[in-house]
């Protein structure tokens, strides 16, 4: 009796071994294998989430000790659906639509940076339109009435003195489509990007009412951000910090010598004129996310416009205290110090 008791003891020790060394290389190899972050765009970008592409091509994600690969997705929805099937494990998403799946209980995500916390958009008029005043029963472009860029066009216009019901609202499009109608007169004024602005290739008939700083200020909407599942964050969290601290890193870089970001993207997009890339790099230098990109009263005013939009009408209120993640960006910044240029934590 007491030798089949040895003898399962050793069955069941040897099995508890095999198993925990199996587990062991299995962990190693999930630790060894690439980081991939979905992005949706189809090229280096001409906005500060460049960061991420050119910090892959600059070598700066291997040099903090992570190998990352990029899956490249056309759109938002398509970025969810290859997170959700483990095709990625960060993604660079609209904020809206993250918010909408932590509300409905569909995926538990961290957003834990912002690489390119919000769109660079510029309120563009026609040239005779000089002051916000001036709007006043005007017709003004929008995707759709109660769009975000809608909600958001409101609130800085209501933020610089004019009462937004006094403008008639016309549903056209994206920004690209609304350029194109105000170069054509069909508009008197819309916010767009200002990609899109400068993409205009005869602006002497418009006007830039108000510039991008400007408009953020008054309108401190969070539009994109980075995210991840709430098991990568603890899985694979050395990865993740060390992925946060190069953003920051690099954002920080382009902010003080906008000419590294012109040197840089022309590497990346030579397709794109040096003189356009440079009054971009001077565009941008408030923009960059030298602190994260995560300020929790740019969060919670995003949070607030976007339950005024007809789809989250029905949707539990989710604060961002609930599914946004600091830590990995406090760390940082607990080691490289804050930058007090710009991008202020709001804690």
């Amino acid at each position: 009796m007491a030798k089949r008791t040895r003898n399962i003891f050793w069955s069941l020790t040897s099995s508890f071994v095999l198993a925990a060394q199996l587990g062991y290389l299995s962990n190693s190899t999930a630790y060894a294998a690439p980081f991939r972050m979905i992005i949706t765009e189809t090229e280096t970008p001409l906005v500060p989430n460049s960061v991420v592409e050119l910090s892959l091509r600059s070598g700066a994600f291997a040099k903090a000790g992570v190998e990352v690969e990029l899956v490249r997705v056309g759109q938002t929805p398509s970025a969810i659906a290859a997170l959700k099937s483990g095709q990625g494990d960060m993604a660079n998403i609209a904020l809206d639509s993250a918010l909408q799946l932590v509300a409905r209980n569909q995926m538990k995500l961290k957003g834990i940076v912002s690489p390119d916390k919000a769109l660079p958009f510029v309120l563009a008029t026609s040239k005779d339109i000089t002051s916000i005043a001036q709007l006043d029963g005007k017709n003004f472009g929008v995707a759709r009435v109660g769009s975000v860029d809608y909600l958001v066009s409101r609130s800085v216009i209501a933020k610089l003195g004019l009462d937004p019901d006094k403008l008639k609202y016309v549903g056209i499009g994206q920004p690209p489509v609304r350029a194109q109608a105000l170069a054509g007169k069909r508009i008197d004024a819309t916010a767009i990007s200002i990609g899109t602005w400068l993409s205009i290739k005869d602006r002497s008939m418009l006007n830039m009412l108000v510039d991008q700083k400007k408009f953020y200020d008054s309108a401190p909407f969070v539009t994109k951000l980075n995210v991840v599942t709430d098991v990568v964050a603890r899985d694979r969290a050395k990865e993740v910090q060390a992925i946060v601290r190069v953003i920051i890193e690099a954002s920080r870089q382009y902010a003080k010598n906008p000419q590294s970001w012109v040197e840089a993207m022309g590497q990346a997009r030579p397709d794109v004129a040096k003189e356009d890339l440079e009054q971009l790099s001077q565009t941008y230098k408030p923009s960059w996310s030298v602190n994260g990109g995560l300020n929790l009263d740019s969060l919670t005013y995003t949070t607030n416009v976007l339950y005024e939009d007809a789809e989250f009408k029905d949707l539990r209120k989710v604060a961002p205290a609930e599914w946004i993640d600091t830590g990995f960006i406090d760390k940082v910044l607990a080691e490289l110090g804050r930058d007090e240029t710009t991008d202020a934590p709001g804690r």
